[in-house]
Order: structure tokens, then sequence, then C-alpha cells
């Protein structure tokens, strides 16, 4: 006999207004177990009302929405046992150690003394903690403090870990020490649903992305596959000289399938274009009559940023 799975998150035909507003409008998502799944969306799209929702912070106006099977509206003390919320902001008390932070969240959650000390203990190895445990948290650089805030959150041995933005302010280095974290969470049984403003996050972070617009999914899958959905390769030529950037985005406007995108810091310039490989050298061969001295031409699929455009007509910029 077959088990079927349950599955970590499930939404159907969510529904939430806010006055006139409706910020959710028929929401449909699911999300497997052992998944780092990334919410992203234009500003205003629903992806904060809806990791709320899941939250238990507000209630659903229509609709349901399942967490490992319990309904949030109906079983929210249940749910609220089987999830952790680490929003933007680390929130640990910088006059403690980092220890002591730990252990006052596993004794809100209703562990003994000695049960504290050693779940605390725990999460500091996990965190990679461990030498500055017994540091004031005020000492801690900004990636150690997010390291400690998402430890603290994992005290209650929660099923699914919410996270708002979670590299947000950090540097290059911090944000890959974190991903290394969250990755090791999911190898370890929590599942992880992330917000992000960063797009390289969610294309190296996540194994399934979800894009909302307008309070629904308008598009879901891995990125690889919302790259393909964009539908059209990217053809990029990086020249040597920079005034030759606007010859060739004038040649490439003529053959591309849409506006030509000049990165000048790069001495490069991009255009779409739905041709195969083939017809898309064909095409550019009027660069060779030019004289213009070309450094590297590529052929490409299109980046997740280049994707979120096609899929919902909204900017990059406009992710967070």
């Amino acid at each position: 006999m077959v088990l079927e799975m349950t599955s970590t998150l499930e939404a159907a035909g969510l529904v939430k207004r806010f006055g006139k507003t409706r910020a959710l409008d028929g929401l449909n998502l699911t999300m497997q177990p052992g998944q780092v799944m990334a919410l992203l969306g234009p500003n205003g799209a629903g992806k904060t009302t809806f990791v709320n929702l899941v939250a238990t912070l507000i209630r659903p106006d229509a609709g349901t929405l399942q967490v490992n099977g319990l309904d949030v509206a109906r079983q929210p003390a249940a749910v609220r046992r089987n999830i952790a919320l680490a929003g933007q902001s680390a929130a640990v008390e910088p006059t403690m150690t980092g220890r002591e932070n730990v252990i006052m969240v596993a004794r809100l959650f209703g562990a003994s003394a000695a049960d504290a000390r050693r779940d605390a203990g725990a999460v500091l190895e996990q965190m990679d903690l461990t030498d500055a445990a017994d540091r004031q948290v005020r000492t801690y650089s900004g990636g150690m403090r997010r390291r400690l805030d998402l430890g603290a959150s994992l005290v209650g041995r929660p099923r699914l870990l919410l996270l708002d933005e979670p590299t947000s302010g950090l540097d290059p280095r911090s944000r890959l020490e974190l991903w290394d974290v969250i990755r090791s969470l999911v190898a370890s049984g929590t599942d992880v649903l992330l917000t992000t403003q960063y797009l390289d996050e969610a294309d190296h972070l996540a194994s399934q992305i979800a894009i909302i617009d307008h309070g629904r999914v308008v598009a879901a899958g891995t990125p690889r596959e919302l790259k393909r959905r964009a539908g059209r390769n990217v053809v990029e030529v990086r020249v040597r000289d920079l005034s030759s950037l606007d010859r060739v985005a004038a040649i490439l406007t003529g053959i591309g399938d849409g506006p030509t995108t000049i990165d000048r810091p790069t001495h490069s310039v991009s255009v779409a274009l739905s041709a195969d490989t083939e017809r898309i050298f064909a095409a550019l061969r009027p660069l060779d009559d030019t004289g213009i001295a070309i450094d590297e031409v590529s052929v490409r699929q299109p980046t997740l940023d280049e994707a979120f455009l096609a899929l919902t007509g909204a900017p990059k910029e406009e992710v967070a």
C-alpha cells in the first residue's frame, strides 16, 4: 500500500480583503515536504499577507489553508506548534549572550531548565555559534545575529520555518553562510518558506518558486522551469570600446523581439530572441561588417530576473 504524503502547505481559493482591497484573490498554492519554496512578486502582490495567514496572524475571508494537514482557521493553536517565523530583523536581546537568548526562547516554549540548556547547545552548534555562545549578542556581526535568530526559531522543532527576507542587509559572505544554514535545515527535516528581494537568492536556494501577482499565483515551478517559460533566448554582446555600444544596440534592436538592454559598466548589450541558436548567429552576421571590436558573444537562457519580468510585467526592482 502506498501512503499519500501530506503537503507542507496547501492553499485553495484563498481570499483576504482589507476594506475594498483584495490582497489575496483566490490564491492556490501547494508546497511539498523537503523543500525550500520562495515567494516572489511585485510590491503589493500579496506575499506578506499570505505569510501572515500561514503564521495564523490573520484569518482568511474565504478559501482554505492547511499546514501539514491542519486547518489554519479552525486549528490555529495546532498550526503554531508546527511552525516558526523569523522576520526581517533579528529578534534577539543584545545584552544577553547567545546561549541565554536561545534558552529563554526554549523556556517560553515550555521546556524545562535542563532541556532548554541542552536544546540551546544543540542549536548553537547547528548554527556554528558554539565559540560565540557565551558572548553578549551586541558583539555579534549581522550575519551571526541572523543565524542566532534562526536558531532560536528552531528550539520548538518546527516542521515549517517562515523566513521573511532572511538575508536583507547582510554582506555577501554572510548571505552565503546563511544559505548553507537554510539548506542544512531542510536536510534535517525542516521545510522553509521564504520571501526575498534577491532573485539570485531564490535561484540558488529554492527548489520551488511561486510568483504571486494581484493576489494570485501566476507561475510556479523550479527556477529552471520558470526561466523556460519566459520563452526566449538572450543574446549578449560585449564590446571592447564603450563608444561602440549604441551602434551595437541599434543593430540588435533590428533583430530582437524587444528592446535592447545596455550595461555600460560591463560594455555589453543584450536582447531577447525567440529564434533557435543557428538563426541567432545568422542574424548576428551584420555585426561582422561594422568593424566593431567584439570581445564576446553569448547565447543563454533568461535569468530569473528576466523571467520574473516576462511573467509579471513588473520591473525586477519591484520584487521586494
